[in-house]
C-alpha cells in the first residue's frame, strides 16, 4: 500500500494493531512508549519520532519499504 502522509501511516498501524487484538496500553507496556505517543502516531501526528514509529511497525509484524518513483 502506498502511504502518502502521516495520517495514512497511522491508520494502517491502528488497523493492524486491532487485527492483532492489541490495545494501545499493551503496545505501550511492551515498548516502554507512552499511550499518548501511540495515540498520536495512530492519529497521524507529523512530529512523532521516526525511530519509535519504525519500532512499532516491526512489533506489529509489518514491513516498511521505500521505493523510487518513476524510472
Amino acid at each position: 500500500m502506498k502511504i502518502a502522509d502521516a495520517e495514512a501511516f497511522g491508520n494502517e498501524l491502528r488497523t493492524r494493531r486491532k487485527e492483532l487484538g492489541y490495545t494501545q496500553a499493551y503496545i505501550a507496556e511492551f515498548t516502554g512508549f507512552s499511550v499518548s505517543f501511540i495515540s498520536d502516531l495512530e492519529r497521524g501526528k507529523e512530529t512523532c519520532e521516526i525511530g519509535k514509529a519504525i519500532e512499532i511497525v516491526n512489533l506489529l509484524g509489518m514491513d516498511l519499504c521505500m521505493e523510487k518513483r518513476g524510472k
